[in-house]
This record gives C-alpha cells, sequence and structure tokens, in this order.
C-alpha cells in the first residue's frame, strides 16, 4: 500500500476521535465546544460529529483498503485515534470544572 493510505488512515482516525464526543453529548442533550460556538447546541454537536464520521468514512474508503489488523494499518489507525484522543483530552480537561 502507498505510504499516503498510512497517513490518510492516521487523518481518518482523528476525524473519527473527534466526531465522537461531540456526536454522543449532541445526541445526549448536553452543549459541547465546537468550533462554531462555545459551548454549542446539541443540534449542531450532532451535525458536527456527523460530518467528522462522514469525512472519516470518506478516507478510509476511497484513499486505500482498511485492513484492520495488519500492521501498517493496525498502527496507523491505533496511533491517530491516540494522539488526537490524549490531545482532545488537554483541550477540555479544564472545561468540566
Amino acid at each position: 500500500m502507498p505510504w499516503i493510505a498510512y497517513i490518510a488512515h492516521l487523518i481518518a482516525a482523528a476525524f473519527l476521535t473527534n466526531g465522537i464526543p461531540n456526536f454522543v453529548n449532541g445526541v445526549s442533550g448536553r452543549p459541547f465546544r465546537t468550533p462554531f460556538a462555545k459551548p454549542g447546541s446539541p443540534t449542531v454537536n450532532v451535525v458536527w460529529g456527523w460530518g467528522n464520521f462522514l469525512i472519516s468514512f470518506l478516507l478510509f474508503a476511497n484513499i486505500g483498503p482498511l485492513y484492520i489488523g495488519t500492521p501498517g494499518d493496525t498502527i496507523f489507525v491505533a496511533a491517530g485515534m491516540l494522539v488526537t484522543g490524549i490531545l482532545l483530552a488537554r483541550i477540555f480537561e479544564g472545561e468540566s470544572r
């Protein structure tokens, strides 16, 4: 697989990870931070999370096949999710207090 597919999988994993808190908070009816508002309405969060999921899906589906279980794909997806998760945790850690 070309190296660009690994980078695309890393970025797709970042979008997937970023979409989860927005979508979950939105469908739970809780306001949550978005790039458009601080905090955004639950509806805006659902749409923002869905948009992140869509971008992630398009990257996973169109750049190169994703084979979870193969070392390269698994490492890049896991790394993208871990790095994005840590960054989001650090960004949001002071907001719940």
